[in-house]
């Protein structure tokens, strides 16, 4: 399998757990049951599933009234993007 691919399912994978997690803190929260630690949220953000956390945040109106997830989740995408591009540009890796 093309290493492209294997990224490919693997951002896949880790936003569709990050946009099902909102979910389920969201539905903890309306429960009063135990929560999921926002830590745990950003965490999951970093690792490359920040467009998930920012669909769940939206979707789900979770977390979407505190700054830090408001500015922090696309502050992370952001970053990734650049990391991206700077990485693709300066060793000039073919994505296609």
């Amino acid at each position: 399998m093309p290493t492209i691919m294997i990224i490919a399912v693997y951002l896949v994978v880790v936003n569709l757990v990050a946009c099902i997690t909102f979910f389920i803190d969201k539905r903890k929260a309306e429960n009063n049951a135990y929560r999921i630690p926002e830590v745990v949220l950003f965490f999951l953000a970093i690792i490359g599933g920040s467009i998930g956390c920012i669909i769940g945040m939206y979707s789900f109106h979770h977390k979407t009234r505190k700054w830090k997830f408001r500015i922090g989740m696309p502050l992370i995408l952001v970053l990734q993007l650049v990391l991206i591009f700077y990485i693709t540009y300066t060793y000039q890796v073919r994505i296609v």
